[in-house]
């Protein structure tokens, strides 16, 4: 792979046994260098966070993001390679996929709908996306509780200041044109599904033909005394986001949970808070996930940062005074100084309103769905947070990943299920975490690790670390040693297994 300068704009050109691509080289998500990723079979998978493009046709393949790249005209005369590229593609650099329309809006009842979509996070629009994609042109409708549409939710973590508009995934123009209805704050209170209904909490009802249920997760709360006292927060929507950064302004924040939420939130409020804490019942931060050695290593560039860990412990009490937080309490009679507190501490699957419906669910309340996203009611799809599928990585075994790039991918498999192609997912789950202007990047799946092999150095925070299980690589982890995450996902992708042996 090379970048090519054509004046008024870059090409990545390609040159893949003995035949020539040209295409953008930035990746449309977040504008990632496609020259720093991987070439393999065809396609052209993303340095940070892994979605590919086939070198072909430019098409997105996996994800995450929404667009396509431009592909550009390559001819070879004498000894060079001439490209053909427009103005506009270059600028651009990313292509939206062509989409059919409605035909059927001018005649159609209020309540029916042939495609019925809960949940408008990345799932409900990928999937409502794929299906304008592949040329259907009947009715779609998608229905959130949240007041906004679609919005690239990692982000409310990771630069908690953001506005709505710099992180909105598609314009209001884009729903209108491809006829995407967006029905926002309004709640699915239950399906019927013998009968294709589901029913709203303010008694509207919908007939469907095809319904995906994409609701995500609830976050856990605290069960302790206290907790409806103000300025305590779950990160769930951009005015929360903005509200904590605001109250923690040169005031003591605390944080409940040193996982992936609490831990970006953490190190985002470093730089505006007078104090930042964090509680966590595990002795190191990401312990189920990293393990022991990359925990205590972040944990170490964490308290370098001013950032005072209470480990093996857990929250008691939150104070208030005049209604609003003054003070957390924890079980080790510690007592910390607090003008506003964010719970990281897990979610459960938003299914409750399935409870009665028929639609199989396992003991903790998410949705099993087959290889196609396919509940055991036909015409019934499931989709991201909310359901457990079989892992092709993983010889099938049910797993649930609530991530960003699998929720694409996962509307994906769906959409083009509703239209009978039969596909399975077989996608590698590829996630990422940012703190301190640092990317932790993670593909595979390392539930039951047994062991890790690390190469660089972790202290100086440059290393791999594979996660292995009976003498196999069952998942990677990285910081600043790109690309070797999406050179990992790749060799997963190819269905080969890579040893314990190989990497020691």
């Amino acid at each position: 792979m090379r970048e090519v300068d054509l004046g008024c704009g870059k090409a990545l050109l390609i040159k893949e046994n003995g035949d020539y691509y040209a295409m953008g080289h930035k990746c449309p998500h977040y504008g990632a260098p496609l020259v720093k990723g991987v070439l393999s079979k065809g396609r052209v998978r993303c340095p940070w966070h892994g979605a590919c493009f086939s070198i072909g046709t430019g098409d997105i393949e996996d994800f995450p993001g929404l667009d396509s790249v431009p592909k550009f005209q390559v001819k070879i005369d004498k000894e060079k390679v001439y490209i053909r590229a427009s103005k506009q593609a270059l600028l651009m650099q990313r292509r939206t996929k062509v989409m059919a329309k409605c035909i059927s809006l001018s005649n159609y009842n209020i309540s029916s709908t042939n495609v019925l979509i809960i949940g408008a996070g990345a799932a409900g629009l990928v999937c409502a996306e794929t299906l304008r994609q592949e040329g259907f042109s009947d009715r779609i409708v998608m229905c959130t509780m949240d007041r906004h549409l679609p919005y690239d939710r990692p982000k409310l973590s990771k630069s908690m200041d953001s506005h709505l508009d710099q992180i909105t995934l598609r314009p209001k123009e884009f729903f209108r044109t491809n006829d995407i209805e967006v029905l926002t704050e309004t709640q699915v209170a239950a399906v019927d599904i013998k009968n294709k209904i589901a029913v709203f909490k303010d008694g509207f009802k919908m007939d469907y033909n095809k319904l995906l249920i994409a609701t995500g997760n609830t976050p856990k709360a605290l069960s302790c005394k206290g907790k409806e006292v103000e300025n305590v927060f779950n990160i769930r929507t951009p005015e929360d986001a903005n509200r904590v950064v605001k109250l923690a302004s040169s005031k003591n924040a605390v944080i409940v949970g040193a996982s992936f939420l609490g831990m970006e939130v953490a190190a985002y409020l470093t730089e505006k808070a007078h104090s930042v804490s964090v509680v966590e019942l595990e002795e190191v931060p990401f312990k189920k996930f990293f393990g022991e050695k990359v925990g205590q290593a972040l944990m170490k560039m964490f308290e370098n940062n001013r950032v005072k860990f209470y480990m093996q412990t857990e929250v008691s009490e939150l104070r208030e005074q005049e209604g609003k937080l003054k003070e957390v309490v924890l079980k080790s009679g510690k007592v910390l100084r607090a003008d506003v507190c964010v719970i990281g501490i897990g979610a459960s699957p938003a299914t409750g309103f399935l409870k009665q419906s028929g639609i199989h669910m396992d003991s903790k309340g998410f949705i099993v769905v087959n290889k196609m996203m396919q509940t055991n009611i036909p015409g019934v799809f499931a989709a991201g947070d909310a359901v457990t599928f079989p892992l092709a990585l993983r010889n099938n075994k049910k797993v649930n990943i609530p991530h960003w790039q699998m929720a694409h991918m996962h509307g994906r498999i769906a959409a083009l299920n509703m239209l009978a192609h039969g596909t399975e997912i077989r996608t590698v789950p590829y996630l990422w975490t940012a703190v301190f202007g640092k990317s932790i990047r993670y593909a595979g799946h390392g539930e039951g690790f047994d062991d890790v092999v690390f190469q660089g150095d972790l202290d100086e925070l440059k290393f791999v670390a594979f996660y292995t299980k009976n003498e196999e690589v069952i998942a990677v982890a990285s910081m600043n040693y790109d690309p070797i995450v999406s050179k990992v996902a790749e060799v997963m992708a190819s269905g080969r297994a890579i040893r314990k042996r190989d990497v020691e």
